[in-house]
């Protein structure tokens, strides 16, 4: 069995947050902390689609691009690019994901389910991916249906 995680929710309202990685993983995760107020900066040389309402720098990673983060998220397609940037990250005292190695994480990022007011996060041990999915989604089906209780 896995670790098991405490559930945290932060403010990230105006909190600088860097994504390395365009791809699908790292534009997604990008999203998600952009629709919680964080001032997110993606890197990388491409996107994998166009992402609107965040500042894309579109090179290569380079040490230095982590000064003054909150958070950073690795999501590179290159394993030592997402190393690199959990080594500044932890010089520097920033909380890291790595979208690529669950044990050289800081912190994880969960499955976010949103309605009705309310926010659940759901992570799980990192066995069953498939089903931490289904669980969202019903997750966020409950809390769609609860909009028309309220």
């Amino acid at each position: 069995m896995g670790t098991k995680r405490f559930p945290l929710f932060v403010d990230l309202a105006g909190k600088k947050a860097v994504v390395i990685g365009g791809g699908t993983v790292g534009l997604r995760r990008a999203e998600v902390l952009a629709r919680f107020g964080a001032e997110v900066t993606v890197i990388s040389p491409s996107l994998a689609r166009e992402a609107e309402g965040i500042r894309c720098v579109l090179r290569p990673y380079a040490p230095g691009d982590l000064d003054g983060a909150f958070l950073v998220v690795a999501a590179a397609s290159d394993p030592a690019v997402n190393e690199a940037a959990g080594r500044e990250a932890r010089r520097l005292g920033v909380i890291f994901n790595r979208s690529d190695n669950p044990a050289d994480c800081d912190f994880f990022f969960p499955a976010v389910c949103e309605g009705a007011g309310m926010v659940a996060g759901l992570a799980g041990d990192g066995r069953d991916h498939g089903r931490t999915a289904r669980t969202a989604k019903e997750i966020r089906k409950i809390l769609e249906s609860s909009k028309d209780e309220t």
